[in-house]
């Protein structure tokens, strides 16, 4: 090996060279790149992946927002008759605003698309500042009212605080349970 001529020593480390890059150098160069291209891959999806959970978070906290919205509704127009509870509170606003109820008739359910519409058919006694007062408190109440058919009254003979008779229909509304072909499906969320 020393009477070699320079050039084989050349050859040699050419060869060597040659043999390293292809059974080391050149896989893993190309290992290296198919791992770099996965890394990339998987950090456009980790973007995606968060761009989604922040349009799920949005979507979850407007969800949030209609539930609260649908509880607060839910006290205007309640999805059952709540008929002593009406009856009840109807005579406290009118016992607090000076009034006598004569008749009290609640009517049958009118039913709606979504809602059902309860008449209640009132008369009372009183003055008209009270029977003001009377509108406001019922104005005010959790429920939603409304008042139709008004029509007021002379009382013969009246007294300071009995001078007018008010006859009037109030309604108040129900919400109505959707129908098993019409109600979504509920999806639950799996853990």
């Amino acid at each position: 090996m020393k009477d070699w001529p320079w050039y084989y020593f050349i050859l040699i480390a050419v060869l060597i060279i040659g043999f390293f890059y292809l059974l080391y150098y050149k896989p893993k160069s190309s290992e290296l790149h198919s791992l770099k291209d996965n890394r990339e891959r998987t950090e456009r999806e980790v973007i995606q992946l968060r761009a989604k959970k922040k349009q799920m978070d949005k979507i979850e906290a407007r969800v949030q927002q209609m539930d609260i919205t649908l509880r607060n509704l839910e006290t205007i127009i309640p999805s059952k008759k709540e008929t002593s509870d009406i009856l009840t509170r109807t005579q406290q606003l009118a016992y607090d605003s000076n009034l006598d109820i004569k008749k009290y008739t609640p009517k049958g359910e009118v039913l709606k698309e979504f809602y059902s519409d309860w008449p209640i058919e009132i008369e009372v006694h009183g003055n008209y500042h009270n029977l003001a007062k009377f509108f406001a408190k019922l104005s005010n109440f959790s429920r939603l009212f409304t008042v139709e058919n008004f029509s007021i009254k002379n009382l013969k003979p009246q007294t300071a605080n009995t001078t007018i008779s008010a006859k009037f229909i109030t309604q108040t509304y129900i919400q109505r349970e959707a129908s098993a072909e019409s109600k979504p499906k509920s999806r639950r969320r799996q853990p």
